[in-house]
């Protein structure tokens, strides 16, 4: 299978310049800067995944905001310094959003809606015409976490659109596309795009969703002090799964799997795997992580397990998350575990 080269190890920079607290310039001029690029680098990443919202980069009316360009001008130039590539990634654009706390989202309205589709790729065209230079270094990611799986058909012609768009700019820049349902791992072979040699496809892997979700106050039903460790076997993850009354089943219920460990991760990403190879295109977990609620040594266990798999088939990954987030790594907890997490990652 191909590999996304310089794309191995990242990082998301996720909470920076999308899901942030509040529009506020001086989080955006200092929650991360060049020190912490320079920190990445020093833990052995090679690349960051930018998330990024449509409302930093544009107003209201769809003009572009110079300085929302120049965070991710910036950036570029920080990783230039480190020897790190980046991705970015449109987390939200206007008229859609994968955020569970936006419970007054229409998350199917901007497949079908041609003005909100033209918004999105004039938006995309300004980003790829400010980076159609740096393509050994920065790839595109059109939009973070299509929800709704009934929309996979549309998603598979805007797709194709989008490509078009962006290949009439920037000929040869990585493009990193995804699935339905939260950008499954099981969706990718649902991907029907034009390929080419720096097409991507991506997946996010937040299984068990039991364990790495535990406690997590955006997911309804999620009891805030639900804890369970990891490994456990299949059969406790699908009892337990079934006591919540959020939907945390996921991949546990795919039938023939095996148990929880290495051999459960390459278990459910096989089908991705193997539409990749068919299509002869890299393979990439553009977000995979536990919940820092969850205890540090089972964390370290599901980073070990998942990792393994990454590395057998040269699965390039960005961790979620590098600050925050509820997934983040720059606290004293991590501070005790930072060369045990250096040696698995």
């Amino acid at each position: 299978m191909k590999v996304f080269q310089g794309f191995q190890k990242g990082v998301n920079l996720g909470g920076w310049i999308s899901q942030f607290a509040a529009y506020d310039k001086e989080h955006f001029e200092t929650f991360i800067t060049k020190a912490d690029i320079e920190n990445i680098a020093s833990l052995g990443f090679d690349h960051v995944r930018v998330p990024v919202d449509y409302n930093v980069l544009e107003d209201e009316n769809g003009v572009p905001i110079e300085d929302g360009f120049g965070y991710l001008l910036s950036c570029r130039e920080w990783c230039a310094s480190y020897g790190l590539n980046m991705l970015i990634d449109l987390h939200e654009c206007y008229g859609y959003s994968f955020d569970p706390l936006k419970k007054d989202m229409d998350r199917r309205k901007f497949f079908y809606d041609e003005a909100l589709q033209e918004r999105f790729l004039k938006l995309w065209k300004k980003i790829a015409e400010t980076f159609s230079a740096y393509p050994d270094q920065v790839a595109f990611e059109p939009l973070n976490e299509v929800v709704l799986a009934e929309v996979r058909d549309a998603w598979n012609t805007l797709l194709a659109k989008y490509i078009g768009m962006i290949r009439s700019i920037a000929p040869e820049s990585y493009i990193v596309v995804g699935g339905v349902n939260y950008n499954s791992v099981t969706t990718v072979p649902l991907l029907t795009v034009p390929v080419d040699d720096k097409i991507v496809y991506n997946f996010h892997c937040y299984e068990p969703m039991i364990f790495t979700h535990q406690g997590a106050y955006w997911m309804d039903g999620m009891p805030l002090d639900y804890r369970i460790g990891y490994p456990r076997t299949l059969e406790e993850y699908r009892s337990e799964s079934k006591k919540l009354p959020v939907d945390l089943g996921g991949a546990v219920y795919i039938e023939g799997i095996r148990e929880i460990g290495e051999g459960f991760f390459e278990d459910i990403f096989m089908p991705a795997i193997e539409k990749a190879k068919k299509d002869d295109v890299p393979l990439y977990c553009g977000e995979y992580g536990a919940i820092d609620l969850a205890d540090g040594e089972d964390r370290l266990r599901w980073l070990k397990d998942i990792h393994s798999v990454f590395r057998k088939y040269g699965i390039g990954h960005a961790l979620w998350n590098y600050k925050e987030k509820d997934f983040g790594m720059q606290d004293e907890r991590f501070a005790k575990v930072r060369e045990r997490f250096i040696e698995i990652v």
